[in-house]
């Protein structure tokens, strides 16, 4: 009987003494959260510029997830009071956490890529593989993306967010769009007839897209340049230049419709379009 007694007394021990260390390790991890959100909170609010914000955020993340980690340890080392015994233990749980977790453990090694040598951060326009769109947020397992086109297929924003697993950055051609700057090359182009005055049409073109990159053209990489082709119904008169990566279809749809209503004005310039001839020869007598 008093050795029953004396075995209760020493689980309700155990057992309070593991319910305090955990409810300390709760407290701990809630106190860390506070405190680099705090941090955080104060580093955004003197954030100047767009790369600052972004390695602000991915910091805090790494600190966040280092304080939980040396807590998680410290916790499980002052359980076990051996620390021999937890060394062997903490390398059969990798082994079967490795095995059984490949693409999440995948996705954490990418995320630590993206840290280092930031391939792209946040507010960058990316691609990978089939998806476009503006980097939101970078966590430990999937990357954030506002996505761009979509289902309508061109550069407008789809107010859909795409979570891409990290593990998948490995995987996948990344494509940053505003990695040196913000300006990315777009173009126009309107297929003139044979019987257009050449010149005409690429000074239309031209004059189009210099009317709405006026302002851009000291900040753009390069001002707008004409390039012609040949086309089986005409000539492609094609427009580059360099615009806004968020606002290319605005840039895009402004131009179109200068260059549309000056060729209405112009007697010798054509839109060119398919469609059929229909020739009557008069039959000699």
């Amino acid at each position: 009987m008093a050795s029953d007694l004396q075995y209760l007394t020493n689980l309700d021990n155990t057992l309070l003494s593991f319910g305090a260390k955990v409810l300390v390790v709760i407290f701990l991890l809630v106190l860390v959260s506070i405190f680099v959100d705090t941090l955080k909170n104060n580093l955004l609010k003197k954030a100047k510029t767009k790369k600052q914000t972004s390695n602000i955020k991915l910091m805090s993340q790494l600190f966040r997830y280092v304080l939980y980690l040396f807590i998680i340890l410290f916790a499980t080392l002052s359980s076990s009071g051996a620390l021999a015994d937890f060394g062997i233990f903490l390398g059969l749980l990798s082994a079967a956490i490795g095995f059984a977790l490949q693409k999440p453990m995948t996705g954490i090694a990418a995320w630590i890529m993206v840290v280092s040598k930031r391939p792209f951060d946040i507010g960058d326009r990316i691609t990978v593989g089939d998806v476009k769109g503006d980097v939101v947020d970078i966590n430990l397992t999937h990357v954030h993306i506002m996505e761009v086109g979509g289902l309508l297929g061109d550069e407008e924003n789809s107010g859909r967010v795409v979570m891409v697993p990290n593990w998948l950055l490995f995987e996948k051609n990344i494509i940053n769009y505003t990695s040196n700057n913000d300006f990315v090359l777009h173009s126009v182009i309107v297929n003139v007839t044979y019987e257009s005055d050449l010149d005409k049409a690429m000074e239309i073109a031209d004059l189009s897209a210099r009317k709405f990159l006026a302002g851009l053209i000291s900040t753009s990489p390069a001002s707008p340049h004409i390039r012609v082709d040949f086309q089986p119904s005409g000539i492609d008169v094609q427009v580059k230049y360099f615009c806004p990566s968020r606002q290319l279809h605005e840039y895009s749809s402004k131009i179109t419709k200068e260059i549309f209503d000056r060729i209405r004005v112009a007697d010798d310039v054509e839109i060119a379009y398919p469609h059929t001839e229909v020739v009557f020869r008069k039959k000699k007598e």
